[in-house]
Formats: structure tokens, sequence, C-alpha cells
């Protein structure tokens, strides 16, 4: 299995971590700074930064439809923070480059500025495999989006309230908060294992 990290901005080398942790090989975790390097990827993980930027920048090296086309294929995206808002088929309030495949509202910077960052512990029940039971996920939350309005095919993984910040559309997982910068790999390993499902079917 391969998995792109898309290069551009964020938190490259904590998700690289991430996934060398939960077994994948250092040679198949590629560092994707050109829409050729998609190719022969099962995987591509978009991190955070800042999504206004990210999508200028998306557009400005011809990511956006490459992308989609082969999410459209079935490589499966993981969109974490900004990644999410770009995952987003509507963003609340602003225009910006998105590549259009998560069919949810977004709304960006949904729990404050910076300095209102926060930590907080979610239940992942359906993601969960700990064999004690289930174990709180400890959240980072910096200038975090959240999602609204989702549509038939969205599965709600967790909520703040009627804030979503983890939901699934058969391979996109899309996250508000950054599993990168914890010790906790669930995140990691539950889409890892939704590629590998595909393979399987």
């Amino acid at each position: 299995m391969r998995i792109g990290i898309l290069g551009l901005q964020g938190a490259v080398r904590e998700h690289r971590l991430s996934l060398q942790a939960c077994g994948l090989l250092p040679e198949n975790i590629i560092t994707v700074k050109k829409p050729g390097e998609l190719d022969d990827l099962q995987g591509l993980v978009i991190p955070g930064g800042e999504s206004t930027t990210l999508g200028l920048l998306m557009t400005k090296y011809g990511f956006l439809e490459p992308i989609r086309e082969k999410a459209r294929q079935g490589m499966g995206i993981l969109g974490t923070c900004a990644g999410m808002v770009l995952l987003a088929g509507k963003i609340n309030g602003h225009r910006q480059p998105t590549l259009g495949l998560l069919e949810m509202e977004i709304v960006r910077n949904g729990f404050g500025r910076q300095i209102e960052s926060f930590e907080t512990e979610l239940f992942l029940p359906d993601i969960d495999t700990h064999p004690g039971g289930t174990k709180p996920f400890p959240a980072v939350f910096i200038r975090a989006p959240y999602g609204i309005n989702p549509g038939p095919r969205v599965q709600v993984l967790a909520a703040l309230g009627e804030k979503i910040v983890l939901a699934r559309q058969g391979k996109l997982l899309a996250c508000a908060f950054h599993p990168e910068l914890t010790a906790d790999y669930r995140l990691h390993r539950y889409f890892l294992s939704l590629i590998a499902e595909s393979h399987d079917e």
C-alpha cells in the first residue's frame, strides 16, 4: 500500500510518523508535491494549514482535478483540519477552491481563533478496537472547522453538540482536529483499514 501526503503545507512529518507507527514502510509513504506523484497511490493525506492558502496552492499547481479523478477511481483521502475544509462540497459563508467531494457543509474556523484552540477527549466507538473497551481519543483542535448539514452518504463518527468533527463518506475521512499531534494512531489505522477493505472487495 502506497500513501501520499500532500506536501504543500502543514504537518507532513507528523503524518508520516503516524503512518509509520501504523506499520507502513517509509518507502511507501510519498510526499506529494506534483500532480504526477499521485499515480499509484491508494490513499492521500491532506494535512492542516491555512485552507485558503492551501486551496490557492492546489489550484496553482494543478492538483484539484487530478485528486478528484483519483477519488472517483477509489483512492482514499484523509483530510485533517484545513484538509477537511478542502474536501467540502460547500463552505459556509466563504468562497474558495475545494475538491467538492464531501457531501457536507463546512464552517471554517468554527471554534474560534488560534488563541481559542483547545484539547478534549472524544469517544469514537465506530473506529475503536481497544481491547479493554471504548477508550477516549485525545483530540487537538487548532482554529478548527466543523461540519453541518451532512448528506445521506455521510456517516457522522464524532460531534461536539451539533458540530460534526469526524465524518466518513466511503473512503473519504474528514477530521476537524489533528490526530497526527498525538501518540494515538487509531484514526490513521482506521483510514488505512478503509483502503484495505476496498482491496478485499
